[in-house]
């Protein structure tokens, strides 16, 4: 599962819109939203440009557990 909230901090860190980010993808804005929102997946070359175009480290943000993510939300 995709960490939405930790990603779309790091969308507008970037100074970057979700729909700069479908585009780069070559997603539309509901189907991004949709892998934003773990109701579909992101693809490997997804994850790969994400990363890129987000300056992330590492792919951690694609692959957490939905449990890291109920804790992370209750210490925000």
């Amino acid at each position: 599962m995709a960490d939405t909230l930790q990603l779309e901090l790091e969308i507008r860190r970037n100074g970057l819109s979700k729909r700069d980010v479908a585009k780069a993808l070559g997603l539309s804005e509901q189907g991004f939203l949709l892998k934003l929102n773990n109701k579909t997946e992101f693809k490997a070359s997804e994850i790969r440009k994400m990363c890129e175009l987000l300056h992330l480290p590492d792919n951690s943000l694609f692959f957490t557990m939905k449990s890291e993510l109920y804790s992370h939300s209750l210490s925000d």
